[in-house]
């Protein structure tokens, strides 16, 4: 596809999402934001933001993304919170952060490729986000959590699990995030890796709290089969 192709794709994309708008669609928004959730997903193209929770609507998601859902950026060396995760909580009253990782995650098999010694250097712009996971799959790897018997896809997907909860951990424990706020993770899975229905969100970590039966306690009755775990066996029906 040329680059005209794909600007007309763009163009032609967003005239029907206009068209399809009702009159009113911006209306509740237009002058300020309040959305109820944070959730910070991975930049990836097959991972819908918003159309992962049915979201049809704006001002509902706050939605910042990065390389491998991370809640902090690098500031002269000292590891902070990011930005867009602060921004909603501070300023639009938001108190729900959900982190979001998914199955099959680009970032942390760079991270486990550079942690394992496989992968040369790349781009700075990439390395600086992929070097940020590596202490997290270091940690993961020396838990005991990770059975690295198995393939790659397996043990990528129980990294995935545990930067989850490691990044979700890192929120309830900073200072800069007040004790109102809830802390979910969960992990998007589209490659059945979790279950048979792709597309779900799987329930991994509340608050600091991973234990599966746990969770399946604290979700609405008829949910408890999105609380899931690869870490953490709860032999859970889909």
């Amino acid at each position: 596809m040329g680059t005209d192709d794909t600007l007309e794709r763009l163009l032609a994309g967003n005239r029907r999402h206009v068209e399809s708008l009702p009159d009113d669609y911006f209306a509740d928004v237009q002058t300020g934001q309040h959305p109820p959730v944070v959730a910070v997903c991975c930049s990836d193209s097959r991972v819908s933001h918003e159309g992962m929770w049915g979201i049809d609507r704006p001002g509902a998601v706050f939605t910042p993304s990065n390389i491998g859902n991370q809640v902090w950026d690098d500031d002269g060396g000292d590891r902070i919170v990011d930005g867009g995760v602060l921004y909603p909580i501070h300023h639009t009253g938001t108190d729900t952060v959900a982190v979001v990782g998914h199955t099959g995650c680009g970032a942390v098999t760079a991270a486990y490729r550079v942690a394992t010694g496989e992968d040369p250097p790349g781009p700075r712009g990439v390395d600086k986000w992929v070097d940020m996971l590596v202490p997290v799959v270091e940690e993961a790897l020396e838990s005991g959590r990770i059975d690295r018997e198995g393939d790659d896809e397996a043990v990528i997907n129980r990294l995935v699990e545990y930067n989850v909860d490691h990044q979700a951990r890192s929120l309830c424990a900073a200072d800069e995030v007040p004790d109102r706020v809830d802390v979910y993770g969960f992990v998007y899975d589209f490659q059945g890796v979790y279950g048979d229905r792709p597309g779900r969100t799987y329930l991994v970590t509340v608050d600091g709290e991973t234990d599966p039966d746990v969770l399946a306690d604290r979700v609405p009755d008829g949910y408890e089969s999105t609380v899931r775990s690869l870490l953490y066996d709860n032999g859970a029906d889909d």
